[in-house]
């Protein structure tokens, strides 16, 4: 099944340029996978070396962040994006 994937501007050097590419997968996993695939690079931005994902990068299915469903493992429904989002902090109030 093709994903389309939302990529954010500090990713977009892998993608040369593309702020949304579509690559093959069924769950955020092999999304991930086929990214590095295609994007050789992307993935070790996303997730760290025990292929957990990094602590300051959201990523959602659809609305849905995976945190709070299945991590990686998280399904993708047919017609679902996925949105790879970095963190924000910071700043003075």
């Amino acid at each position: 099944m093709s994903v389309s994937v939302r990529i954010p501007t500090i990713l977009r050097t892998y993608t040369k340029g593309d702020s949304e590419v579509s690559v093959e997968g069924d769950t955020v996993a092999s999304v991930i996978d086929a990214l590095e695939s295609d994007y050789p690079g992307i993935k070790a931005r996303v997730v760290d070396e025990t292929g957990a994902l990094r602590r300051f990068v959201n990523v959602y299915v659809g609305t849905e962040d995976i945190r709070f469903a299945d991590g990686l493992d998280t399904a993708i429904p047919a017609g679902q994006q996925v949105s790879i989002i970095p963190a924000v902090a910071g700043g003075a109030v």
